[in-house]
C-alpha cells in the first residue's frame, strides 16, 4: 500500500479524477463523502491545516482509500485530527475505502500517524454510519497498536424505506397519521396550493435566498446558524450540486407565496433531507411544513426512490411520516496519557 499525502487544497484536484468512483466503490456510499462536497466543505468552513492521505493498491496502483483530514487544536491544550465536513452540515461521513480493502487503508492511515513524525493527540472520527466497518476494524487495529478508543453513539437518521407507490405509503403508516395526511392535504389543495420544484432553468440563487429566508424565519437557532459564513457555503454547495442533478429544492406556494420549502438531495436510491424552511407567522393553519414533507415524500416514490432519509435528528414529526432509526457513531482515537472524550 502507498500513500500520498496532500497539505493544500491543491490535493483535491490531484485526487478529483479517482475521488467519485472510490466513493461508489466504498461499503457507505454518501453525498457528503463526494468530491463536491468534500472540496467545497473545506473551501468555506475548513480550518487548520489539511491532511489528505490517498492510499493506493501496491499492484496497479488504483486509488483504494482516501482519509480526508484536518488537524488544529481543541481549545483543550490536544491536537485533533478531525475529518472534512465534521461540523454540523455533513451527517455521514468516514473513512473511504474500497470495499474488500478497508482493513488495508485502516492499517495504511496508521501506519501513516505513527511513523511520519506527525503532531496529534487525537483522531476524531464523527457521523460514521452503522454500517461501516470503521467503528469496529480501526478501532481493534487502532487498540492493537496500544491506543485508547472510544466509540459512543452520536445520533440517529430516521429513514423511511418507500414502497412503490404513494398509496402503499399511506398504508404503511399510523392509521391516525395517514387520516391527517390525507385532511391536510385535502384541504391544503383547496387553497389554491403548488409543489413547486426547483429546475435547471429557474434562477437557483433568487430560490435560494427565498429558501434561506424561510430557515431563518422558522426557529431563532436557524436563524443564528446561518451566518454569512454558512450562507456562502449553502448558496456555493447548491449551485454545485444542482450542476450534478443531485440537488432537489422544493417549495409549497399558497395563495401565490411561497410558505415552506425543503432543501433535499437526490442521490442514488434515496432522498435525503438536509434542510427546512417555513414562515410560522404565514399560514399555519394550512401545515405548510407538513404539506411539502408529504408532497416530497409522494414524488420520490414517482421517482422510484428506495428511501426517504431526514438525516441527524429525533425531531418527532420525522416518526409520525413513519421513518426508522439508524444510527450514527463516532471514533474516538488517542495516544497513550492523553485524556479520551469528545473534542468540541
Amino acid at each position: 500500500m502507498r500513500t500520498e499525502v496532500h497539505f493544500e487544497e491543491g490535493g483535491f484536484w490531484a485526487l478529483k479524477p479517482e475521488w467519485n468512483d472510490l466513493v461508489h466503490r466504498s461499503c457507505c456510499d454518501t453525498l457528503f463523502l463526494t468530491w463536491e462536497w468534500q472540496s467545497t466543505w473545506w473551501k468555506h468552513l475548513g480550518e487548520g491545516n489539511l491532511l489528505l492521505l490517498g492510499f493506493r493498491h501496491g499492484d496497479d496502483g488504483r486509488l483504494v482509500g482516501i482519509a480526508p483530514l484536518f488537524r488544529t487544536g481543541d481549545g483543550n491544550g490536544r491536537t485533533v485530527l478531525y475529518m472534512i465536513g465534521c461540523r454540523d452540515v455533513s451527517d455521514y461521513l468516514d473513512v473511504i475505502a474500497e470495499a474488500g480493502q478497508e482493513e488495508a487503508v485502516y492499517e495504511a492511515l496508521l501506519d501513516y500517524l505513527e511513523d511520519e513524525g506527525l503532531e496529534w493527540d487525537l483522531l476524531d472520527l464523527c457521523n460514521i454510519p452503522q454500517g461501516s466497518q470503521t467503528f469496529v476494524r480501526l478501532r481493534e487495529k487502532a487498540e492493537s497498536r496500544g491506543y485508547q478508543t472510544l466509540v459512543e453513539v452520536e445520533d440517529v437518521c430516521p429513514i423511511i424505506p418507500l414502497p412503490e407507490t404513494w398509496d402503499e405509503y399511506l398504508m404503511s403508516i399510523d392509521g391516525k397519521q395517514r387520516h391527517e395526511i390525507r385532511r391536510k392535504l385535502r384541504k391544503a389543495d383547496a387553497a389554491d396550493t403548488r409543489f413547486i420544484i426547483v429546475g435547471p432553468d429557474d434562477d437557483l440563487q433568487a430560490e435560494m435566498e427565498t429558501f434561506i429566508d424561510l430557515h431563518q424565519k422558522s426557529t431563532p437557532e436557524k436563524d443564528a446558524f446561518m451566518d454569512a459564513q454558512m450562507q456562502s457555503f449553502f448558496f456555493e454547495v447548491a449551485q454545485v450540486l444542482q450542476d450534478r442533478g443531485w440537488l432537489q429544492l422544493a417549495f409549497v406556494e399558497m395563495y401565490g407565496d411561497k410558505t415552506a420549502g425543503l432543501l433535499n438531495f437526490d442521490y442514488g436510491d434515496a432522498i435525503l433531507v438536509y434542510n427546512s424552511g417555513y414562515d410560522p407567522a404565514k399560514l399555519r393553519h394550512l401545515s405548510p411544513g407538513i404539506v411539502v414533507t408529504s408532497r416530497c415524500i409522494e414524488y420520490a416514490i414517482s421517482l422510484g426512490r428506495r428511501k426517504f432519509d431526514f438525516l441527524r435528528g429525533d425531531e418527532v414529526y420525522k416518526y409520525r411520516f413513519g421513518a426508522e432509526d439508524t444510527e450514527v457513531r463516532r471514533l474516538l482515537v488517542a495516544k497513550p496519557g492523553v485524556e479520551l472524550k469528545v473534542a468540541c
